[in-house]
C-alpha cells in the first residue's frame, strides 16, 4: 500500500519524490485547486458570508489524478506550503476529494517543512497534524474581504469615475501613499541655504577640510546663511581668523550586522543591490527554495521565503558559528550566538528567517548550478545570514573642532579600527553616507596651529522627499502594518498592471488615473483608504489567525459599515464628483506659471476657465464655455504645460492637399481624433463623403504635419514587392492598428513601427512570422480554391472559404496533408446540411381539398380520395447536429481511416436507386 503526498509544484514534488522513495505517490496541486468565481454572489453576507467556490479545468484535472492515485492508498499527506495560503489550499484538496467521496478509508494529515532536505522532509513524515482551523478561517476571511470590497467598490468606480479600472482593500492604500508622496514633492517649495568650507594644513602638512559651525560665537542653523550676502559675510570672517585646533574628541562605536532576511527586507535589498522587482525577487527565492539538481541529488538551497520572522534554528545557527570560525578565524566569531527579534507591525514569526539549507554550500561551490539570477539571490541570502552571526564591525570616530575668536568650524571623519562582518558583507547605503564613513582625519592634538588655505561659500538648495521605490514601498507598508508580506510584491504588480502607476527610473511615479482614483476614494471612502484601518484590520485579521476571534464578527462589523458607505453614493452626482476631484487635484493639473498668469485661463477662447471634466471615455481637462469653445487637453501634462491631444476649437487645419486643393484638417471625433480630405457635401442627400482617417498611436493632434496627414490619407500604400513570392506587400491602418498586407495575409505592426515609413525588410519579417501559423495545403478538387491550416485561439484549424474544422487532437498542424483536411471539410459539410435539402428549409405539406370540392364528390359519388392524396407524406426531419464529443470521434475516425488508407485509392459510398 504506497501513500500519496501532495505538494504545490512539480518542481518541489519532483525534488521529495527522491526522499520518499517507492512506497509513496507525490503530485502537485499546481497552486490553488479552486476559488472564487468572478462574479456577483460568490460571497453572500445576507446569508453570513457564505461563498461559491468553483474549480478551473487545470484545478478539476490534478484533483481527479490525486483522487485516482488514492485508490488503494493508507493515508493522504498534504504538504503544500508552510502559511495560511499553504493551508487554504490543502483545506480545497480535501474538500473536493470529499465531494469525489474519493477519502472513505483514507487518513487525511498535514505535513509542514520549512526546508525541502532529506531529513526535513523525513521528520515532517513522522509528525504530522490535522489541518489548522484557525488559520484556513483567517484565509476565507481575507479572501472574503478582498472579493467583497473589489466587487462593490470597483462597480462605483466604473459609473461614478469613467476610465477607472478596479479598487482593492489593500493596493488602493498603497496607491494612496505613491500619491500622498507625489503631493508632497508637487507642494514642495525649494529653500536656499549656504555653507562655508576652509581648507587647513597640519604642523605635519597634512590637509583637511572643516565647515563653518559658529559664527559670531552663535551656533549656525541650517537657514541662517539663506542668501549670498550673507555667506560672502561668513566667508570673509574665516579669511580674517588665525585659527588652532581646540578639542579632538575621539570616540569608538560598534556597528552590529543586520538580521538574517525576511521576505519584505529580501525584496528591499534585492531591489536596492540587484535591482530586482518584488515579484522577479519571489520567483527566483521560489526556485531556490524548490532546489537545484547538485551531484546529483535534488536540494533545496533556501528555507521557506514567505516568512516575517528572524529567529532560525539551533542547528543552523550552530552550523553558520562554526563556519565563520573556520573561514575567518575566532576574532571574527561573538561568544555568543545572536538572537533576533523582529520590530515589524503585525508579525506574526511562525516560520524562521530565509537562510540557507546548508551553509558548507557556499555560493562559489553552487555557482555552476545555477543561472545568472539565482546564482546573485543565492550570494545575498548567504552572505547576509551568515554575517548575522559574525562579530561587530568598530570604527573610530573623531571629531575635530577649529577656532578663532567667535568663528569656529568642525571637521568629522570616521576609520574602520575592526572590520567585522563588514568583511563579507555591507548593507545598502548612501553615496553620502559612504564617503563619511570613509573619510579620514590625519593626527592632531588640542593648539596646533593650523595654516588655512582656500574657503569656499557653496550654495545649496533644500530637496524635496523622493519618491517611494519598490524597497522604500514595501519598507513603509511593513511599518504601517498594511498587507502581508507575502502580498506586497502582487500589490505592486497590480498597481503597474492597472496604469495607476509607473516605474520610472526605478521609482513609483502615480498616473492621473491612479490619482484620480485616489482622490475620489479619499472623498467618498475615507476611512476605507486610511491606513490606520487598515492596519488595524490586519490586526483583527491576525487575531483569527491565532484563534481569538471569529472569522464571521468581524466579516459582519466590517460589511455593516461598508454597505452603509456604498448605499451613501448611490445618489451621489457626477457634479458632485467633479467638485470634489477638481478641488483635491487642481494644483496638479493647474500648477501656478512663471509668468504669474491664471493656469485656469483657456487657451482657445481666452475668457473661459478650464476645469477637469468626466467623459464616457474618461476624464479631461475641458473649457467653462462648451460647446461654443471645444477646446479639450488629455491630463498628462509636464510643467503645466499642453501636451498630447490637445485641440483647440475642435478643429485644426493643416493646409491643402496639392492635387485636389482641399482643406485637411485634423478633428476630434466620438472615437479620438482623425484627419480629414475636403468638406461634407451641402447636399445631405449625396452620398460622397469625405475621405478619413484615424491618427495611429503616438502621433498627437497638435503634433502631426500635413506631409503625415497626406500619408495617412493615402493608406494603404505600396511597401513593395516580397522577394520570393514577387506579391505586392501593402502597409494599411486598420479597426485593430497598422499593419502590412500581401494577398489574404495580414500582420500587425508593433507600437514602435511607423506606418508611414515602414520598409521592406520589416514587412517581410512581419509577414513571415504571421505565415509561421498558416500552411497551404493547396487546391480544392472541387472548386481549386485554396485550403490552408491555420493556428486558432482553440487550436489548429482547416479551412476552406468560409467552412472550417478544427483538427483533432492527437493531430499536429505539421501533420496534416490535403487529402486529410478534405475529408474533415467534408465531415464538417455533412454535418452542417439537414437531409431534407441543400441547406434549405423543408417544403411544407399541401393543403387538404376544400369543403365544396367535398360535397361536390359526395354528392356525385366519386371516391374519397385517399388520405395520401389529401395529407401528403411529410418529409422527414433533419437529423439534430452531432454533438462536439461525437464530432471529435468522427473526425478520429477519419483521420484513422486516412491513414490505414490512401484518399486517393478510396471509392465514393454507393447511393441506393431512388424508388
Amino acid at each position: 500500500m504506497t501513500d500519496v503526498v501532495v505538494v504545490e509544484s512539480p518542481a518541489k514534488a519532483k525534488t521529495i519524490n527522491k526522499y520518499l522513495g517507492g512506497n509513496f505517490t507525490v503530485l502537485a496541486s499546481f497552486g490553488h485547486v479552486r476559488d472564487l468565481p468572478p462574479k456577483d454572489g460568490s460571497v453572500r453576507p445576507e446569508q453570513d458570508f457564505a461563498m461559491d467556490w468553483a474549480a478551473d479545468d487545470r484545478g478539476s484535472k490534478q484533483v481527479a489524478a490525486i483522487a485516482k492515485a488514492l485508490k488503494g492508498a493508507g493515508t493522504l499527506y498534504l504538504a503544500t506550503d508552510p502559511d495560511r495560503e499553504g493551508e487554504a489550499i490543502s483545506w480545497h484538496v480535501r474538500a473536493m476529494l470529499e465531494e469525489k467521496r474519493a477519502l472513505k478509508g483514507v487518513k487525511v494529515r498535514r505535513i509542514t517543512f520549512n526546508e525541502i532536505t532529506r531529513s526535513a522532509v523525513r521528520h515532517a513524515i513522522e509528525h504530522p497534524r490535522d489541518l489548522d482551523q484557525p488559520l484556513i478561517e483567517a484565509y476565507l476571511a481575507r479572501r472574503a474581504l478582498d472579493y467583497l470590497v473589489g466587487f462593490t467598490l470597483s462597480p462605483v468606480l466604473w459609473r461614478k469615475l469613467p476610465g477607472s479600472r478596479s479598487a482593492g482593500r489593500v493596493q488602493s492604500v498603497a496607491l494612496r501613499l505613491i500619491c500622498e508622496r507625489e503631493a508632497e514633492i508637487e507642494a514642495f517649495r525649494a529653500r536656499e541655504y549656504w555653507t562655508v568650507e576652509a581648507q587647513f594644513t597640519t604642523p605635519a602638512g597634512a590637509p583637511f577640510t572643516a565647515r563653518l559651525s559658529y559664527l559670531d560665537g552663535r551656533r549656525l542653523d541650517q537657514f541662517d546663511l539663506n542668501e549670498e550676502a550673507a555667506a560672502l559675510r561668513a566667508k570673509a570672517a574665516v579669511e580674517g581668523g588665525q585659527f588652532s585646533v581646540t578639542s579632538v574628541e575621539r570616540k569608538r562605536v560598534k556597528r552590529n550586522p543586520p538580521p538574517p532576511f525576511t521576505t519584505s527586507t529580501l525584496q528591499q535589498e534585492s531591489s536596492r543591490k540587484l535591482g530586482f522587482g518584488a515579484q522577479q525577487t519571489m520567483r527566483l527565492a521560489q526556485q531556490l527554495y524548490e532546489g537545484a539538481e547538485i551531484d546529483g541529488d535534488m536540494v533545496g538551497l533556501i528555507t521557506y521565503m514567505r516568512t516575517d520572522g528572524l529567529q532560525m534554528a539551533r542547528e543552523a545557527i550552530a552550523g553558520i558559528r562554526d563556519h565563520v570560525h573556520e573561514a575567518y578565524g575566532p576574532d571574527y566569531l561573538p561568544a555568543a550566538p545572536r538572537e533576533y527579534a523582529t520590530k515589524a507591525k503585525n508579525a506574526q514569526e511562525a516560520h524562521e528567517a530565509i537562510r540557507p539549507t546548508d551553509v558548507s554550500r557556499t555560493p562559489e561551490s553552487v555557482a555552476r548550478h545555477l543561472n545568472p539570477e539565482q546564482r546573485r539571490l543565492y550570494d545575498l541570502v548567504w552572505k547576509r545570514a551568515v554575517a548575522s552571526q559574525m562579530q561587530s564591525a568598530e570604527l573610530d570616530q573623531v571629531t575635530v573642532e577649529v577656532a578663532s575668536g567667535g568663528v569656529r568650524l568642525r571637521a568629522t571623519g570616521s576609520i574602520v579600527a575592526f572590520d567585522g562582518f563588514l568583511k563579507l558583507y555591507r548593507e545598502d547605503q548612501d553615496d553620502s553616507e559612504a564617503e563619511e564613513e570613509g573619510r579620514m582625519l590625519p593626527p592632531m592634538a588640542e593648539r596646533d596651529p593650523l595654516d588655512r588655505g582656500d574657503v569656499a561659500a557653496i550654495q545649496h538648495f533644500t530637496q524635496p522627499p523622493p519618491r517611494y521605490s519598490e524597497a522604500s514601498l514595501v519598507k513603509k507598508m511593513e511599518e504601517l502594518g498594511i498587507g502581508r508580506p507575502s502580498t506586497y510584491a502582487s500589490i505592486l504588480s497590480v498597481l503597474q498592471d492597472r496604469n495607476y502607476v509607473r516605474l520610472d527610473r526605478r521609482r513609483f511615479l502615480p498616473e492621473d488615473r491612479g490619482r484620480l482614483v485616489t482622490a475620489f476614494l479619499s472623498s467618498f471612502f475615507t476611512r476605507y483608504v486610511d491606513t490606520g484601518f487598515t492596519a488595524s484590520l490586519e490586526e483583527q485579521l491576525d487575531d483569527i489567525s491565532d484563534g481569538r476571534i471569529d472569522w464571521r464578527e468581524v466579516m459582519r462589523a466590517f460589511w455593516q459599515e461598508f454597505s452603509r458607505a456604498v448605499d451613501q453614493t448611490k445618489d451621489l452626482k457626477i457634479s458632485d464628483v467633479i467638485e470634489a476631484l477638481d478641488q483635491d487635484l487642481g494644483p496638479h493639473f493647474f500648477p501656478p506659471k512663471a509668468d504669474g498668469s491664471d493656469p485656469r485661463a483657456c487657451p482657445a477662447c481666452a475668457n473661459g476657465r478650464l476645469g477637469l471634466k468626466l467623459g464616457r471615455y474618461g476624464s479631461f481637462i475641458g473649457c467653462s464655455n462648451y460647446p461654443a469653445c471645444q477646446y479639450t487637453r488629455r491630463l498628462a501634462i509636464e510643467n503645466g504645460e499642453d501636451s498630447g491631444e490637445t485641440l483647440r476649437e475642435g478643429v485644426r487645419a493643416l493646409g491643402h492637399h496639392p492635387e485636389t486643393g482641399e482643406e485637411i484638417t485634423v478633428r476630434r471625433g466620438p472615437y479620438g481624433l482623425y484627419v480629414q480630405q475636403g468638406e461634407p457635401p451641402a447636399d445631405p442627400k449625396q452620398k460622397q463623403r469625405p475621405r478619413r482617417t484615424s491618427l495611429p498611436r503616438g502621433l498627437t493632434g497638435e503634433a502631426i504635419t500635413l506631409e503625415q496627414a497626406l500619408g495617412l490619407l493615402s493608406l494603404p500604400r505600396l511597401v513593395g514587392m516580397h522577394p520570393e513570392t514577387k506579391e505586392p506587400i501593402e502597409a494599411g491602418l486598420g479597426r485593430f492598428g497598422p499593419y502590412v498586407r500581401m494577398g489574404s495575409v495580414f500582420g500587425s505592426l508593433d507600437r514602435d513601427d511607423d506606418v508611414l515609413a515602414v520598409g521592406l525588410n520589416r514587412a517581410v519579417d512581419v509577414l513571415a512570422r504571421k505565415l509561421a501559423s498558416v500552411r497551404a495545403l493547396g487546391p480544392h478538387p472541387k472548386d481549386q480554391q485554396p485550403i490552408t491550416v491555420r493556428k486558432g485561439r482553440f487550436g489548429p484549424y482547416v479551412q476552406h472559404g468560409q467552412l472550417v474544422a478544427n483538427l483533432p487532437r492527437d493531430v499536429a498542424m505539421d501533420d496534416i496533408t490535403a487529402e486529410q483536411a478534405v475529408a474533415l471539410l467534408s465531415e464538417k459539410g455533412k454535418l452542417l446540411k439537414p437531409k431534407g435539402g441543400r441547406g434549405r428549409k423543408a417544403e411544407k405539406p399541401a393543403a387538404t381539398l376544400p369543403a365544396g370540392e367535398r360535397r361536390r364528390r359526395a354528392a356525385t359519388g366519386a371516391a374519397e380520395p385517399a388520405k395520401a392524396t389529401l395529407e401528403p407524406k411529410l418529409p422527414a426531419k433533419p437529423k439534430p447536429r452531432a454533438k462536439p464529443k461525437k464530432r471529435a470521434k468522427a473526425k478520429k475516425r477519419v483521420i484513422a481511416k486516412l491513414s490505414a488508407k490512401p484518399v486517393l485509392d478510396m471509392k465514393p459510398p454507393r447511393r441506393k436507386a431512388a424508388g
